[in-house]
């Protein structure tokens, strides 16, 4: 199930007496993707709903502009057609950019290795190693493919966006959840 396996992990995974149960630590072991983070970054839209609301206040605007262009004239325009379809692909293109983005940045360092333990979550790649607390998260959603954790941010900038496809085997699914519901609320 998992797209790789490193033995690195649990004897790296901290906790704060700094004794770890193997049934509390569950690892993962993913390469990103750009589907993952358009994953997350929907999540998290979702939850602040900003977004949700500016996008389709201006795709409502233009089209509602577009519109009364195009009774004034009587016929559509050229420019203002073209200037509403541009919107929409930026409406509909901007979470799929920002994706691609993202992936360029974190998709050259390889295969990541996290490890979720009573103590946070510890990714880990060949070029760094990052480590979070819970305290750090406001909570998680689980969709049919992810868990997405969001962070305690205001303005909800990070997120972290473990696949399902990363897990070892298939109990540690039910695991996960189990962890991240005593650590972090579902949102």
């Amino acid at each position: 199930m998992a797209e790789g396996h490193s033995d690195q992990g649990i004897n790296n995974a901290e906790s704060s007496d700094n004794v770890v149960d193997g049934r509390t630590v569950i690892e993962l072991a993913y390469r990103p993707q750009s589907a993952d983070t358009l994953v997350g970054l929907r999540v998290r839209e979702r939850i602040r709903r900003t977004g949700l609301i500016l996008r389709g206040v201006l795709l409502f605007l233009s089209v509602g502009n577009w519109l009364v262009s195009a009774v004034v004239r009587g016929s559509a325009d050229v420019f203002s057609t073209a200037v509403l379809l541009l919107i929409v692909l930026l409406v509909w293109g901007y979470p799929r950019l920002q994706a691609a983005q993202v992936q360029r940045l974190v998709g050259w360092q390889g295969e990541y290795r996290a490890v979720v333990s009573p103590a946070g979550i510890t990714c880990r790649t060949d070029h760094g190693t990052l480590i979070q607390k819970w305290s750090v998260f406001q909570g998680y959603r689980e969709t049919a493919g992810h868990f997405v954790l969001l962070s305690r941010d205001p303005s909800s900038m990070c997120l972290d966006v473990l696949p399902k496809r990363g897990l070892y085997e298939a109990g540690d699914l039910e695991r996960l959840r189990a962890i991240l519901d005593q650590y972090t609320p579902r949102v």
